[in-house]
Formats: structure tokens, sequence, C-alpha cells
């Protein structure tokens, strides 16, 4: 017999809301099928079983507000019987607003492609998903897509009331205040950084991706993840986490991806055993959580399972970012725009493509001088992209 318990999705988590069950008693489950998606301040997360078995029991009820490690369902092994226990009292919906809960949709409605957060905006608004137009991949129906849009403001001394959509980037950014304040209360950071010549590497990528349709390129951004994987590997003491006052290191690598949100907020759901993947698997795994975080249907796993994290500010912007760690994790890598500059090669001074990597790492798990030697292991791996 097992368990089915409202998982921790963050360091800051409390509980989370139940939206939505994709299984029912009786159903077979496996381990790491999608059972149920969850809403949290960060969005809505799909939830995966971590026991093989058959439902035997649904213990929470749509929409009700489930604390961490409280029970969601009840799995049991193939021929096993439910042992004799008192009837458990299900979680029921706890209104934390005016609108009432509605019952989930019918068996038919499955079959409308949409995110989990837009099926549930819409039991919410009371919206029938059919008669709306998504402007996901494949059309499937997002949350902006169910929203109404924020309102416009008149001048004058007068605002308007948040829509649903302003509420929930208010709770995000309520999460991300949350989490980042106990990080650097109870996180003693260090920074180290080092600016490096990645010319030879964009040299590469052009030759490699030319004649290449977009969708069979590769960014740079991908090799950037890639060498923070093999870096992390060479100084694992960067990779893990610190949890009851000890460092427990990490057997893999789950890097954690910083993604932002259309309309605002900001997520890092994690690259699951990154360590596995060549350049190519790094960058498609790359496109899909991007898509995924956007859509809202990211998992569990990645949003607890992450081993260190990667920032980076893209093709424009600032030289340099120094980034809070997101706790447990006891490292973050920041990669600032490539800039621009001169740079002494072979004794001749010429124009480069460079970046400022930063590292911010945990003082009570390491030092600043394992953290050069990831920066220096990250630099020997970017020189050389075709080894990544």
């Amino acid at each position: 017999m097992g368990l089915f318990t409202m998982p921790s999705l963050g360091s800051d988590m409390e509980a989370g809301t139940l939206a939505e069950w994709l299984v029912k008693p009786g159903d077979h489950v496996s381990r790491g099928d999608v059972v149920a998606v969850v809403e949290t301040q960060k969005g809505a997360i799909e939830i995966e079983c971590f026991e093989a078995g058959i439902v035997d029991e649904l213990r929470a009820e749509v929409g009700a507000e489930v604390p961490v490690g409280a029970p969601l369902a009840l799995i049991l092994a193939p021929g096993e019987e439910r042992p004799v226990e008192s009837a458990p009292e299900l979680p029921t919906p706890h209104r934390l607003a005016s609108r009432p809960v509605s019952p989930p949709p019918p068996q038919g409605s499955g079959s409308i492609a949409a995110s989990p957060a837009a099926r549930v905006r819409a039991r919410e608004l009371g919206i029938e998903l059919a008669g709306l137009s998504g402007s996901g991949p494949g059309g499937a129906i997002l949350l902006a897509d169910v929203a109404p849009p924020a309102p416009i403001v008149p001048p004058g001394p007068v605002a308007a009331t948040p829509g649903p959509r302003a509420t929930a980037q208010t709770e995000m950014r309520r999460a991300i205040a949350a989490a980042m304040t106990r990080a650097k209360r109870e996180i003693p950071h260090f920074y180290l950084s080092a600016t490096m010549d990645v010319q030879p590497a964009r040299d590469w990528l052009d030759a490699r991706n030319a004649g290449r349709p977009p969708d069979g390129r590769l960014l740079l951004g991908a090799l950037f993840v890639r060498a923070v994987v093999l870096a992390a590997q060479k100084v694992p003491v960067m990779n893990g986490h610190y949890r009851d006052d000890a460092f427990h290191p990490a057997s893999g690598v789950n890097v954690g991806v910083a993604v932002a949100l259309r309309g605002g907020g900001l997520v890092a759901p994690a690259l699951i055993a990154a360590d596995r993947l060549d350049l190519a698997g790094t960058m498609a795994g790359m496109r899909d959580l991007v898509m995924r975080a956007r859509a809202g249907r990211l998992r569990g796993s990645e949003m607890s399972e992450g081993t260190m994290t990667v920032s980076s500010l893209g093709e424009t912007g600032a030289e340099a970012m120094a980034g809070v760690i997101f706790p447990p994790q006891v490292a973050l890598v920041g990669i600032g725009a490539p800039q621009l500059r001169p740079w002494v090669v072979a004794g001749e001074i010429v124009p480069r493509q460079v970046v400022t990597v930063t590292v911010s790492a945990d003082h009570r798990v390491s030092d600043g001088r394992q953290a050069a030697r990831f920066l220096a292991t990250f630099e020997q791996q970017i020189a050389t992209p075709e080894g990544l």
C-alpha cells in the first residue's frame, strides 16, 4: 500500500491547491505517470506518481488546498487489499477568493488541447474551452487565451481592480520574494566572476548551423548549459543540496534553467539527468522546458529535483549577473550577455565575443578555490565546443 501525498515543489511551499485529477479509482499507474495537476504560487504543476499500482481511492477533492505531505490518493499493489481503517476525511475546497470552485470537467473535455492552468481558469470563470481559440503549440489553449486582458487604468487617482492575470502575477512575485528573501537570509553567498572568450564557440556554432532549419540549430545557451553540466561533474561540491546542516552531493546533474515567463515572473525547472544528454539532447530538452513552462505544463520533479541552476541573460543585456541561489541548492551560475571587446590572442589585440560568468556559491559548502576550479573547467569546455 502506498499513500500518494502532496509533494513539496519548492523550499517555500507549504500547501498546494488540487486543480485537476488525471486518474480515477481503478486506473493502473506506473512510476512517473502524471496523475494530478496542482496550482501553486508559481503556476500549475503536473504531479507524477512515484509508485506503480492501482488507484484505490482519491483522498482530496478538486479545489482543495492540501498541505505538503498530506494524503492525495491511496495506491495499492496488484492483488493487494485495502486495510481496514476509518474513513478518511477528504480535504475539501478551501475558498481563497469569492469565486466557487466548479466540479471537474466531464470526461469528453479531455479531447480539447489545453494547459492545466487554462482548464482551471476556465472552470473558475465558467467558460467553455470549446468556444476558445488557442495560441499555443498545435492550437492548444493557454492561460492567456482564457484570462481576460488586464484592465486599462484611467488617468487619475482611481485604479481599476486587478484581474485574474494580475492576481496570478502578484502571487508569483510574492512566492519569488519569499524564496529569495529566505535564500539571502540563510545562505552565506559568495561570488566569483571570470570574463572569457567565446569566439571559438560562436564560430563553431555558425559552421554547425549553416543550412539547417531553425528547429535544428543549436543556440549558444545550450553550449553554456552543457559546459556547466561538465564542470559540475568535475567539481561535485557545487552540485547538490544543503539540508539538515549538511551537504548532500547529487549523484547526477539536474541542471535548473531559469525561464522568464511571458507577462512577468520566473521559474527554474530542472533538465533532469542533464549529465546523460549530449549537446543536441540538451538543446531539445531546453526548448521543451521553455515551451512547457510558458504553457503551464511543468512537472513536479522538474520543480523540486534541481541540483544547481543556470541563469543566462541571453544575447542582449547586461554584461554580468550575480544571482541568488535557489535553496536547497548550493550554487547558481549567472551568464551575462555576450559583448564585443578587444582581446589579446597570440599577442595580438583583436575583436572577440566575450562573456562574464559569475558563480554564486554557498560558503557553508565550498570556497573560492573550488569556485575558481569550476569557472576554469567551464572555460576549458566552452573553448572546445566540438567536445561538448
